[in-house]
């Protein structure tokens, strides 16, 4: 008697799916309880599909290749339909795949059976609406969860906090390849120390997971029996944990079997097809997850470590200063860039000496960019230890890196006439094969015996300084174009005095941009951080700087732009200690620079500083009264003299008030005279208001040139002088 014969006796049919033809063919049985005519008939899979159930049919997808990547037997319970959508009978299915290369064949039976009374359940049982909408939301919230996890130990957590639908483990293990030994990366669910018996395994070893990575084939053991009698030898070491389930799935990735997955339940666990299912899709996406993890944490190492190549050690043993300094690199790709910082021990000079700080940003977040600025610190440092001041140390830079951009543009494309440098506007513009960069910079030349820094600047944001009674002003400096637009460029120093207790600030502008802010509010966000500081501890004011803007907490102070994009962070803190006891908080407050005759502009800066540096005076009518009195006595220097202004502002404190002195100084023996203008006159009134707002004010002169003062006294507040 034929098979089929048989089969048919018993209401079994036989039926064959080849997934390369797309052609299933069905026995006169088969055909039957698919709601056909009871003869052999080969039909295509549309024509199949049309008779189960959707549900059931985008099921048994996900069933027959689970059952090909295992090798086992797909099982499914499947509804069959009539042509009005009706469910006339459920069949169950139970079929061989057989793999030839890439595509395969199934070959199986398919039978009726009777509907499930309800509560009732078991290995076959039909996987309900709500089973599956369970499973497929828990998938997608464990797809999302691992795809956020960015390092093996977020990885690790996550899979560990995983709920699966109706049979959660646990005991979780994940096993990598070290060489040719297993290794446990992870674990949880077991104690402190469990892990040891199975570390460092031998890939021969007689232990499911080392079998799942020489075989790439999931093993599941619902049973401690089962366990026990496929490996004895391992079977003692288990044991002791108390589990009565366990599933070693493979890690794959790009067909790679890179490790195992264990999945330990407490209660037994039949390890259905939709289980089997469940647990393989989890640990695909787990796979994927260790590999990416695992090549973003080479890729921070790789460039943490170039980072620490390039930066310089601030350790102790510079007497008369505390310097701490942070960098943090968020720009993307492989967190690799262009921001840095040096300190560096000057040539010559008597007493404590001379340092130099430098700050830069070289223009990209790239290795090529991190490739620049190395060679560009090498460079600065040798000019430096050369001897050269502020100035010539930039020019030098810039005609480096000038150098470096035409060898670019000579390798990848023509840099324009006669090979010098391009317009400021299109200076730098990368192209596709790297092309020419630009470079910001921060020079700062510090005398650690009278506290003098003389600053040249290229391009970059203006160095900061917090006094020691907590105002905090924005030190306006003189500066150059980018280093590496055009080699010719010059750059003016500007010199200040840091007072001993004083704090010096330099950043790039990453501190100041990152989280939606242009350079004024983001300016306004660190002044702050810097205000409510004490003054005592360096290595924490860097510390909460960088994370007001990059840590957990950044959120509460994100700008008013749109473009939420980061930046590199690089930041250098400097302050001068106090010789003998400590600066005393009622300590005079100074600001001074210069406006030249080519830079009008910066008569605004100059009523800036002075409103800075009254930001807590008690009268804000004084205040105004100030700030317009320095515009007109800078003015008058720009348009009645041939020179430059020099603007010098103390705040004093007296027994009972503050005294602000303002003084200009250019050098012009021509001393101002009062005029009497008339009522539609434009100028002439300059003299005339500092008479109505000054307390008091005159004009001194000098060996060369001349200086014009005035002075306001505060009101008291009654709370003390400097309160």
């Amino acid at each position: 008697m034929r098979t089929e014969d048989v089969l048919a006796a018993v209401a079994t049919g036989l039926w064959s799916w080849d997934n390369a033809s797309g052609t299933v063919t069905l026995d006169a049985e088969a055909a039957r309880l698919l709601g056909l005519p009871a003869a052999p008939v080969r039909l295509t899979e549309a024509q199949v599909r049309s008779r189960f159930h959707p549900v059931d049919w985008n099921e048994i997808d996900g069933v027959v290749n689970l059952a090909v990547a295992e090798g086992t037997l797909a099982e499914a319970r499947l509804r069959i339909m009539d042509e009005h959508g009706r469910v006339i009978r459920t069949v169950r299915s139970r079929s061989k795949p057989l793999v030839e290369g890439r595509d395969y064949r199934l070959i199986g039976t398919i039978q009726e059976v009777a509907e499930p009374q309800p509560g009732t359940s078991g290995p076959h049982t039909p996987i309900t609406g709500d089973w599956r909408r369970s499973r497929e939301a828990f998938l997608l919230d464990a797809g999302r969860a691992l795809a956020e996890a960015r390092s093996t130990a977020e990885v690790l957590r996550v899979a560990a906090s995983l709920s699966m639908p109706g049979f959660s483990p646990d005991g979780l293990a994940v096993f990598g390849m070290s060489g040719e030994r297993l290794t446990v990366i992870g674990h949880h669910g077991h104690g402190e120390g469990d892990e040891g018996p199975f570390t460092s395994m031998t890939l021969d070893t007689d232990y499911p997971a080392a079998e799942v990575v020489r075989t790439g084939r999931a093993i599941y053991l619902p049973s401690p029996e089962e366990y026990a009698r496929r490996y004895p030898m391992t079977w003692p070491l288990a044991q002791r944990f108390e589990r009565r389930s366990w599933a070693f799935v493979p890690l794959v990735v790009a067909g790679r079997t890179m490790g195992t997955w264990m999945a330990a339940f407490k209660h037994p666990v039949a390890f259905t097809p939709d289980e089997r299912s469940v647990l393989t899709t989890v640990a695909r996406m787990l796979a994927q997850a260790l590999a990416r993890a695992g090549v973003a944490e080479s890729e921070r190492e790789l460039s943490l470590g170039l980072q620490r190549t390039m930066m310089p050690v601030l350790g102790p043993g510079i007497p008369g200063i505390r310097v701490a300094a942070r960098y943090v690199p968020t720009g993307g790709g492989l967190q690799v860039g262009g921001d840095w910082y040096d300190l560096i021990r000057l040539p010559g000079g008597s007493g404590a000496g001379r340092i130099a700080l430098v700050i830069g940003d070289v223009q990209g977040h790239d290795v090529r960019a991190a490739g620049l600025m190395g060679q560009l610190r090498i460079a600065l440092r040798a000019y430096a230890s050369e001897g050269h001041r502020p100035d010539a140390v930039l020019s030098r830079a810039s005609r480096f890196l000038a150098g470096i951009n035409d060898g670019a543009d000579g390798a990848y494309g023509p840099r324009g006439a006669h090979g010098r440098g391009r317009a400021a506007g299109g200076a730098g513009a990368e192209d596709a094969y790297g092309g020419a960069r630009f470079a910001t910079c921060l020079y700062l030349e510090v005398d650690l015996d009278t506290g003098t820094v003389d600053i040249a600047r290229a391009g970059h944001p203006d160095p900061a300084v917090r006094m020691t009674d907590g105002t905090v002003l924005l030190r306006p400096t003189a500066g150059g174009l980018p280093l590496g637009i055009d080699p010719d460029s010059d750059y003016p120093t500007t010199r200040l005095t840091l007072q001993p207790g004083e704090t010096l600030m330099i950043c790039t502008d990453g501190l100041l941009e990152t989280g939606g802010h242009d350079l004024d509010s983001g300016w306004e966000r660190i002044r702050r951080l810097l205000e409510a500081d004490d003054g005592e501890d360096l290595e924490a004011l860097a510390d909460r700087l960088v994370e007001a803007v990059h840590g957990p907490g950044s959120h509460h102070t994100t700008g008013p732009l749109a473009d939420r994009r980061e930046d590199d962070i690089a930041v250098l803190l400097l302050s001068r200690q106090a010789t003998g006891r400590a600066a005393p908080k009622e300590a005079p407050r100074r600001t001074m620079m210069t406006v030249a005759q080519a830079e009008p502009e910066r008569i605004a800066a100059a009523r800036e500083q002075v409103r800075q540096l009254l930001h807590d005076w008690n009268d804000p009518d004084q205040v105004d009264s100030a700030v317009l009195m320095v515009s007109e006595m800078v003015t008058n220097v720009l348009v009645h003299t041939d020179g430059d202004a020099l603007l010098l502002a103390e705040v004093v404190c007296r027994e009972d008030s503050r005294r602000l002195r303002v003084e200009v100084a250019d050098a012009s023996d021509e001393l101002p005279h009062k005029r009497h203008p008339g009522e539609m006159a434009s100028s002439g009134r300059g003299l005339i208001l500092m008479e109505l707002l000054a307390r008091s004010w005159g004009v001194d002169p000098r060996g060369e040139g001349k200086a014009i003062w005035f002075e306001l006294d505060e009101p008291s507040s009654g709370n003390g002088c400097c309160a």
